[in-house]
């Protein structure tokens, strides 16, 4: 009993350790500082929608590699299975491409 309440404890600590950091390194707002802008609601709103998207991703490929799993050699679950993985390759190729465009925009008009 005394092991598993050290395992458990251990990995909360493990889990909340960099919320910890990242909130001991954040700077707070300045009197002076404007907020509220368009990138800055982009911003927010992709940082909202990214680990959405990666977590997504992630479970699509664990369905895929659980097609691939089940498949048994028949050739039309075979199928399936690679047309998953290629989707989700495709799909991690436009999330990123889709992601990275505000960015660009920014870069090329704002900070010209």
């Amino acid at each position: 009993m005394n092991k598993k309440l050290f395992t458990i404890g251990s990995l909360i600590l493990l889990m909340v350790a960099p919320i910890m950091a990242r909130a001991t390194l954040s700077e707070p707002n300045t009197p002076n500082q404007v907020t509220g802008g368009v990138i800055d609601i982009v911003n927010t709103i992709l940082d909202f929608i990214w680990p959405v998207f990666i977590g997504f991703a992630v479970i699509m490929f664990v369905v895929a590699g659980f097609f691939f799993l089940t498949a048994n050699g028949e050739p039309g679950k075979l199928s399936t299975a690679r047309t998953s993985v290629i989707w989700g390759i495709v799909g991690v190729a436009v999330g990123v491409i889709a992601f990275s465009i505000p960015y660009i925009i920014q870069k090329g008009l704002v900070d010209n």
